[in-house]
């Protein structure tokens, strides 16, 4: 195969690009940047980016049926309206943990919002108090918990795999689960990649028609596709050193947008922190569920 072109579509400069989702309804890439507490639209069309500034971290983002987003915050999921600014508190998923914030989140067939936190303060050898949630029926519950750094949360075209990861260097291995649907239960816990094998340690993932698992490789500048079976058969190499989530958009669900981290300084990679988006002949998305 031929080297895919991997254009900077969006110099944004942010200092965590993340939760990258294309909204259907929209034509806009809707990604966040974690610690300035921004909400994103991005027009490929014409290359405008509008922000929505919420005044905290917000780690991910689901677009709901009614024209909203739901945003993972610090203290709890809140309904946003985009256009005014205006938030509407819908549920807390750990009360008292304020000493965390949201990551990574996806959502299910059914519309459920799946979203994990990690500590404020960063990943440590002895705290695994990451945990995922689960946003439902505007009630949030616990999914399970034991990581240093949720990440890579994605489900398969199917409804019936669910994946995770977790990026702390030490672990950088990604799990699957069989997933129920009806009632968003997992079981069945078991590696898919350790991610040893190749440059990057995981990070925002998602899938594409094929029930391939992207990966963006943070630290690695590359991206990887993974097969069902967990076998890497397609490695992109990226401009920027960490690529950290992945979503593919346009009208035919064909363009890889990617976000990224900034690195300050160096001269190799300028465009840190900035939008990518690339095209693959024959590899194409699915459209993200929405919440109710």
């Amino acid at each position: 195969m031929t080297a895919p072109v991997v254009d900077c579509v969006l110099d944004a400069r942010a200092r965590v690009g993340e939760g990258a989702i294309w909204s259907q309804a929209l034509d806009r890439l809707i990604w966040v940047d974690i610690p300035a507490g921004e909400i994103h639209r991005f027009d490929p069309a014409t290359g405008q980016d509008v922000v929505t500034s919420l005044g905290r971290p917000v780690g991910c983002v689901a677009e709901t049926t009614r024209g909203t987003v739901i945003a993972a915050l610090t203290d709890g999921f809140f309904e946003i309206d985009l256009d005014s600014g205006a938030e509407s508190f819908v549920a807390g998923p750990a009360p008292g943990r304020l000493d965390h914030r949201f990551n990574d989140g996806t959502t299910d067939p059914a519309g459920r919002f799946i979203a994990g936190t990690m500590p404020l303060a960063g990943p440590s050898d002895d705290d695994t108090s990451g945990a995922v949630h689960v946003l439902e029926n505007g009630q949030s519950r616990p999914l399970m918990d034991g990581f240093h750094v949720i990440n890579g949360m994605a489900i398969s075209p199917d409804g019936r795999t669910y994946y995770a990861s977790d990026s702390y260097a030490p672990v950088r291995s990604i799990w699957a689960w069989d997933y129920d649907v009806t009632d968003g239960a997992i079981s069945n816990r078991r590696l898919f990649f350790d991610t040893r094998a190749v440059a990057g340690r995981p990070d925002g993932a998602t899938m594409d028609a094929e029930g391939c698992y992207w990966m963006a490789g943070v630290g690695g500048w590359q991206l990887y596709r993974i097969t069902p079976r967990g076998a890497v058969d397609m490695t992109i190499d990226m401009p920027v050193e960490r690529p950290t989530r992945i979503a593919f958009g346009g009208t035919d669900l064909g363009t890889l947008f990617v976000t990224s981290i900034r690195v300050e300084d160096d001269a190799a990679q300028p465009r840190s922190g900035g939008v990518f988006a690339l095209t693959i002949p024959g590899i194409k998305g699915v459209p993200a569920s929405r919440a109710p």
